[in-house]
């Protein structure tokens, strides 16, 4: 199977990076500053356990209009390189290709649904807590490396299976789902809920959760930004399991943790956020349905205000 990575940054760096080094066949689509990188030092990926290097194969988007189509892309960029991606891997895509996008949220669904037939989008997610130092490594922060991917409709077909085949035992937890919107779901509820209760509690869960004044505001807070994106999410038609509620509750609400969303320290850095991909369509979503979600808004228009300062910089 000929599989596509859309960049090599610290999502498609580490699956693609895992993929290659399981000797997969695998091309990585990148902009010419991080492939002069990548000729020079190698795609370098770090974990909590080992080091490890492959030379990449790398493709520009000029070349790939004189390529055959690829079988599988793998799509992980953030939201806001989304529209500038499709149009560099749109001529890969053939009769046959799937592509397995892995950003946060639902609304890349219905773009690629739009651009290329829903007949070639796969769902997908990942749980994995990466970054990219200025080296131009990819870091792996956490043991936690999982991937899932199905067929949106619960079918398990022949090429879903064919999929499965070369995700398994390339060095990362890779699974299946029987349902993976529902799973997609999962994931979106904690994205919305950690990037409204990071930027504006200004700190991490544990450091929200230790302002104890007024018999607990700080643990009040997190649970009513998680009871925010349950109620859309039950709206929507995708309501939590009793176990997904309790899991989720739990890391957004662990005394002591250090959780912060990649976009929270995005934001810290002065670099640009997905700030209507994760929190917006959330908010949109809920409204279309009569769902009132103040403190999702309240983020939302923080990270809106943001955007602007800093496109203002530019």
């Amino acid at each position: 199977m000929r599989i596509l990575v859309i960049g090599a940054g610290a999502t498609g760096g580490f699956y693609g990076g895992r993929l290659a080094h399981a000797g997969r066949d695998v091309t990585f689509l990148v902009r010419e500053r991080r492939a002069a990188q990548l000729r020079a030092t190698g795609l370098r990926v770090r974990t909590p356990t080992e080091e490890f290097t492959v030379t990449p194969k790398l493709i520009s988007a000029e070349e790939l209009k004189i390529t055959e189509p690829f079988d599988l892309i793998l799509l992980s960029v953030k939201a806001y390189a989304f529209d500038s991606a499709v149009e560099d891997f749109a001529v890969a895509v053939g009769p046959q290709t799937m592509i397995l996008p892995l950003l946060n949220g639902m609304r890349h669904l219905d773009a690629l649904d739009a651009t290329f037939g829903a007949e070639h989008v796969l769902g997908g997610f990942c749980r994995i807590i990466g970054d990219m130092d200025d080296q131009g490594r990819v870091l792996q922060m956490t043991p936690m490396s999982d991937i899932f991917y199905g067929e949106r409709d619960k079918t398990v077909t022949a090429r879903i299976q064919a999929v499965d085949a070369q995700m398994q035992g390339a060095g990362f937890s890779a699974k299946l789902a029987p349902d993976i919107l529902e799973g997609m779901w999962g994931k979106w509820m904690m994205m919305a809920a950690i990037n409204t209760i990071n930027p504006l509690g200004r700190g991490s869960v544990g450091e929200i959760e230790a302002v104890r004044e007024m018999d607990g505001v700080g643990a009040r807070f997190l649970n009513r930004v998680a009871d925010e994106s349950f109620v859309v999410a039950a709206a929507c038609g995708y309501a939590p399991s009793a176990a997904t509620e309790a899991m989720i509750r739990g890391r957004l609400t662990e005394p002591g943790s250090g959780f912060e969303s990649s976009l929270y320290r995005d934001l810290t850095r002065g670099l640009p956020v997905e700030a209507d991909q994760i929190v917006g369509d959330m908010i949109l979503r809920g409204r279309r349905l009569g769902v009132e979600t103040p403190l999702l808004e309240a983020a939302y228009v923080q990270l809106k205000v943001y955007e602007e300062k800093l496109a203002r910089k530019a």
